[in-house]
């Protein structure tokens, strides 16, 4: 399963919801750029709001407003860099730039899984802003993720 920006936040709080429903969760996943805090906690929603060329922070306060209330926000169905990572959860790649808001939410989801025992591998790219997979298609950087995400999935998909 793959996703990026706010749907890759999606695709980490399904598997979430999806494991603690007891319906199963997918092989691995690819989270590019992930929003995965919406309350907008981690540190690079202040300190990189203006080297990140494609997400204002104010409008990811507007979405996260949007999206769920103020209290709500720490919920890990709707933020889940807050989630409890010890009963499993699928295989994770997460990538992302050093210039983008949400380097920080990469940062700290890859924290909890590790501390977790999942399986997962945290890529940061030097220089890159928000979703460079795509926005920036091709860089030598962009060449690399894709090929990572290739491989990532190649070898949790038995193909």
């Amino acid at each position: 399963m793959y996703r990026d920006s706010a749907g890759g936040g999606l695709v980490a709080r399904s598997v979430l919801k999806m494991r603690d429903e007891g319906i199963g969760i997918p092989a691995a996943i690819v989270l590019w750029s992930p929003w995965t805090d919406i309350s907008g906690e981690g540190d690079t929603h202040s300190t990189l709001k203006n080297a990140d060329p494609f997400v204002p922070e104010s409008m990811l306060k507007n979405m996260g407003g949007a999206y769920a209330k103020v209290t709500d926000q720490k919920n890990p169905y709707v933020s889940p860099v807050y989630g409890n990572f010890t009963n499993g959860y699928s295989p994770t790649l997460i990538q992302v730039g050093t210039k983008e808001i949400l380097l920080s939410d990469a940062v700290r989801l890859y924290q909890a899984l590790d501390q977790a025992d999942i399986p997962v591998k945290l890529d940061i790219y030097d220089g890159m802003p928000h979703v460079f997979q795509t926005t920036l298609y091709n860089t030598p950087e962009s060449s690399l993720a894709i090929l990572k995400t290739s491989e990532l999935l190649k070898e949790f998909l038995n193909h």
